[in-house]
């Protein structure tokens, strides 16, 4: 894994071809926290030598796996995602966790219902003490060839409808750094300003409008 802020490592690059992704590994005081998946047994050595994690959170089912099962029983964490995408991840393992269709929160993770990628994906936001907020967005909003970008998948009940309010809702956070699940290219994850982030929300709700 690479170190990205003093509390947040990176996964190994895993592309099934025009697709990338990594997972995030979220060091706290209170337990660390897992973002999206990875199989990597490198990984998953360097997860252990800091420290184990007490949750693992995915945003939709396109982040689900046969690790999943390997993960909670190496770390005996607890597996979160949303409820409309709990049944693909027990396909795998059991559900610990299962956000509903509202915004809530686990301990000092905000949790967002952000339906639009998939009927039920989720966000989530985190304030670190070492000054940035991080926004895990899953594949509701992404860089591709360094351009912010969406992508509504219909045949997981997504809707322009849905995907349009949920990026107005992620309008109103201030994140400082966006890390998505998925990305085309070579930009996994972007700093930017309130100002930046809003052209980059307002961008994408014009192409689906």
């Amino acid at each position: 894994m690479k170190q990205v802020y003093e509390d947040l490592w990176q996964s190994e690059l895993y592309s099934s071809g025009i697709l990338n992704t990594h997972a995030y590994l979220l060091t706290r005081p209170n337990g660390n926290i897992l973002f999206y998946n990875t199989g990597s047994v490198s990984d998953l050595e360097h997860i252990s030598e800091l420290g184990g994690i007490k949750y693992q959170l995915l945003t939709h089912r396109d982040e689900v796996g046969k690790s999943l099962q390997r993960i909670k029983e190496q770390f005996s964490s607890k597996l979160g995602i949303g409820i409309l995408e709990a049944p693909y991840a027990q396909k795998h393992t059991s559900v610990d966790i299962k956000f509903e269709t509202t915004d809530t929160q686990l301990e000092d993770i905000e949790v967002y219902f952000t339906p639009g990628h998939s009927e039920g994906s989720i966000c989530y936001c985190y304030q670190s003490p070492y000054g940035k907020t991080y926004l895990f967005s899953g594949d509701s909003i992404f860089m591709w060839d360094r351009k912010w970008s969406t992508f509504v998948i219909k045949g997981f009940n997504g809707t322009n409808e849905d995907m349009v309010n949920s990026l107005k809702k992620l309008r109103e956070l201030k994140p400082n750094a966006v890390l998505s699940s998925g990305f085309i290219g070579t930009t996994s994850y972007e700093e930017l300003t309130n100002d930046e982030w809003i052209t980059a929300i307002d961008s994408c709700i014009v192409k689906l409008v």
